[in-house]
């Protein structure tokens, strides 16, 4: 017989990035030594190379991917794990910005299966800090084709065609598969995104990695996922509000929520057949479930099997907490 399921929380893997810096260890926490710098924590990952290891309780030391195969749909809930099987299906990662990250563009499941045999990547920011003045690009500003993407990049003015915006903590900007982004530098990011790991590359600002190389770049393959139509707006508009759950982005592959709470909450879950992930952004709390007490702070993350319905997150400071789920 099974042990029951309790909140999980999972070992950090820390991503040395060549446009890294130190936000992670001086906002969030987390000791990312002795690497020089971090630009990525992959906080709850079920990537092949890259598996988060449970840090607590009974199961502590067991893969993801060992939990899920073992408790399928227990864990992730029936239509998620009838969807995905033994794939965990979202990767929740921190990310420092201390350069700007190369001008990118994720495949859709469809080509991503074709090419990769994987998921396509969509994903959602939600700005933590944001230095003056920080920037971040997400699609076109203005009616773009192939065509004219192609001149653009082969006369070196790419940057001409690219929607840039100005970005202050709290901002939250949706980027399905097919977009052409970059974050860029003076930003602290919670990302929230379909398990998968491929990018493609299009310009990385011409600089050398710590050999004295220049990245490869993706341009061919990227013509055929970029999705080439003009949006009106890109960053995503939400109202804030206190106490109570305020949605920020819905989509298939997640919907998640800002959790702003001020004082304590009991959750129920019980209409809900997911897994829910918490990423704690801001103060702190106590995740209280049957005899379980988890403290939480800014920078960790727990992961609510399907079968747990109800908890308390006592707080007498307050939080923010991102609730992921499908």
């Amino acid at each position: 017989m099974k042990q029951q399921l309790y909140p999980l929380t999972f070992k950090t893997i820390y991503k040395d990035k060549i446009w890294g810096g130190n936000k992670i260890k001086n906002y969030l926490g987390k000791n990312f030594s002795p690497l020089p710098n971090c630009g990525e924590t992959w906080e709850i990952s079920g990537v092949e190379a890259d598996v988060s290891v449970v840090l607590n309780g009974w199961l502590k030391g067991k893969s993801l991917v060992e939990i899920l195969e073992t408790y399928q749909s227990d864990l992730v809930g029936k239509a998620v794990y009838h969807h995905f099987g033994n794939v965990f299906p979202l990767l929740i990662k921190f990310i420092d910005a201390n350069d700007d990250l190369s001008i990118q563009v994720h495949p859709n499941d469809e080509l991503a299966k074709i090419r990769h045999n994987s998921f396509g990547k969509t994903e959602m920011w939600y700005i933590i800090q944001a230095d003056q003045g920080a920037s971040l690009i997400s699609g076109f500003n203005q009616a773009v084709n192939k065509e004219k993407y192609v001149q653009k990049f082969n006369a070196g003015q790419l940057s001409d065609i690219l929607n840039k915006e100005k970005v202050v903590a709290g901002d939250v900007f949706f980027l399905p598969a097919g977009r052409v982004h970059t974050i860029g530098k003076g930003l602290l990011i919670a990302e929230i995104q379909q398990t998968s790991d491929i990018t493609y590359r299009i310009y990385d600002f011409d600089r050398l990695d710590a050999q004295g190389n220049k990245r490869p770049l993706h341009v061919a393959e990227a013509l055929d996922a970029i999705d080439f139509v003009h949006y009106p707006n890109y960053k995503t508009t939400y109202t804030a509000l206190q106490n109570k759950p305020v949605e920020l982005v819905k989509c298939p592959y997640f919907t998640t929520n800002l959790l702003d709470y001020t004082t304590s909450v009991t959750k129920d879950y019980t209409a809900l057949d997911s897994f829910v992930i918490h990423i704690c952004i801001a103060g702190s709390y106590i995740l209280k479930y049957e005899n379980e007490e988890i403290p939480l702070a800014m920078g960790d993350c727990v992961l609510l099997p399907a079968t747990i319905n109800q908890f308390e997150m006592f707080s007498d400071k307050g939080f923010k907490v991102l609730e992921s789920y499908i």
